[in-house]
């Protein structure tokens, strides 16, 4: 990138002044003003949540998308339940860590908009080479998934469930490429200040899934009935599907088609596919330790028991149906921020990560509010606390909550900060913070409260609460002294 200086200005039509402030974000003020111009504090906050809150809405309805594949898988029994599962485990973290690969696309996009908009060509090489980094890293996620049943097995889980996983396997593997490659386009038309986009897809995407799974599993409308497989044949369906409206969209939405982001798709750009590589790895390896952190809290709640395996995984859902609020104002935080830093506009920057851990933490309050006075009412979203069967789990999950009210304030700061960061291309220490403080101090203690105390499952969430707590300290300080450590070379010292 070769961001404009500070002084520069540069002519935009009355179209691309349109294209810029549909983001909320003052794309427009800054192609038309000197870019000291700063961004007031009402204007960043509306910005910052017309941005979050539909990216926020897309990831509650992903965890929908997911909700409905159980419902359906469910009525096959608890062999096909099981062995779903423990398939997703496997996928669920490949495409989650890839789609923080190619999700490096974000800061690099806004950067290039905040440098010089509308920017179409930097932005469409970013875009592509995203496209192509998605086909690369999906093909060798394909490979992996494709090893499912052995890895299984080599795990010492039972044979006719590995069996089972590995069939489901052979064909989900199929999802994964067109999966990271819709998520590429989510982030370039919420950059775009199309945010809505993603949403509405999503939206349908839950549609397309729920009948898949009726045709497919069941043998309905005409469908064989391929039972498990039927269930990964509606999720290959789905991502395709969704891969494909969001072409569509691009192409139907003018502001988004001048890009014209699949145009000479076949050139290279090996700077900008490296850049992408530098930024989204660390990501992809952070998503690695923070999902690693929370599945090795699994396996010791199953050490533990079943009861306190089963309320920790209810809890957790719980929790993270939370998460997905800061989440959405996390992925905000990145567009906002990687907008002003390639604007070299230090106060906005300032401004739109304080804006952004605002909204995020402010957001944390409430949830933890309601996980202390009315804990029983979130249960009801996946069991019924009133039956007595369930009395022993409930009374464990609320337990569960209490701790996790206690870190969402800690939860929303650390992962809008790392959104924050993400936005000034610095992911590289944000991974070693994250490996550090949920490996060292959260395992560590989830593990020795866990199973050598009598808090047992209690203490596996306190060294949960204490990972993330440590994470949420090392990136605010991270943030608040990103000028001092030289992450905004622009800056006024």
């Amino acid at each position: 990138m070769c961001p404009r200086s500070r002084t520069s200005q540069k002519k935009v039509c009355p179209h691309d002044t349109g294209l810029l402030a549909a983001t909320g974000a003052a794309y427009a003020t800054a192609a038309m003003q000197p870019a000291t111009t700063p961004p007031t504090w009402k204007r960043e906050f509306t910005a910052t949540l017309r941005l979050a809150g539909p990216l926020a809405a897309a990831n509650l309805l992903q965890m929908l998308t997911y909700a409905i594949d159980v419902m359906f898988i469910a009525r096959l029994g608890e062999a096909e339940l099981a062995a779903s599962a423990l398939g997703i485990a496997i996928f669920g973290l490949l495409s989650w860590a890839l789609t923080g690969l190619t999700g490096a696309v974000a800061p690099l996009a806004a950067a290039e908009l905040g440098a010089r908009a509308p920017a179409l060509r930097p932005v469409r090489r970013s875009v592509r080479m995203a496209l192509w980094l998605s086909v690369m890293s999906g093909a060798g996620a394909m490979v992996l998934c494709s090893l499912s049943e052995p890895f299984m097995l080599a795990t010492g889980q039972l044979p006719r469930i590995a069996a089972l996983a590995g069939e489901y396997m052979e064909v989900l593997l199929w999802a994964t490429i067109p999966m990271i490659a819709a998520s590429v386009l989510r982030n370039f038309v919420s950059t775009l200040g199309r945010p809505v986009l993603a949403t509405m897809i999503t939206g349908a995407g839950i549609g397309v899934n729920a009948l898949g799974n009726y045709a497919f599993i069941f043998g309905n409308f005409g469908a064989p009935a391929l039972g498990l497989q039927g269930a990964a044949w509606a999720t290959v369906a789905t991502s395709v599907i969704t891969f494909a409206a969001y072409v569509l969209a691009i192409r139907l939405d003018p502001r988004l088609h001048r890009y014209h982001i699949f145009g000479f798709f076949w050139r290279p750009d090996w700077a900008r596919f490296a850049a992408l590589m530098k930024i989204g790895t660390p990501i992809a390896l952070t998503v690695l330790a923070e999902a690693g952190i929370f599945a090795t809290a699994a396996f010791l709640m199953g050490l533990i028991g079943a009861p306190q395996l089963a309320a920790h995984t209810v809890a957790l859902q719980i929790a993270a149906l939370c998460f997905q609020i800061p989440s959405g104002v996390s992925q905000a935080a990145t567009i906002r921020v990687g907008y002003f830093h390639g604007a070299r506009e230090a106060i906005g920057v300032a401004r739109a990560g304080w804006a952004a851990m605002a909204l995020g933490t402010g957001f944390m309050v409430l949830t933890a509010i309601a996980m202390l006075t009315v804990p029983e009412w979130l249960l009801y979203v996946y069991v019924d606390p009133s039956q007595p069967a369930n009395a022993d789990m409930v009374k464990l999950a609320i337990g569960y909550l209490a701790v996790a009210a206690a870190f969402q304030l800690t939860d929303g700061i650390q992962v809008v900060a790392a959104g924050a960061l993400r936005g000034l291309q610095d992911t590289r220490m944000p991974m070693w913070i994250a490996i550090f403080a949920y490996w060292v101090p959260g395992f560590g203690l989830a593990a020795g409260l866990g199973l050598y105390t009598p808090l047992e499952g209690i203490g596996v969430w306190i060294g949960l609460a204490a990972g993330l707590a440590c994470a949420a300290a090392l990136l605010l300080t991270r943030w608040h002294w990103r000028g001092r450590l030289g992450l905004l070379e622009y800056a006024k010292t």
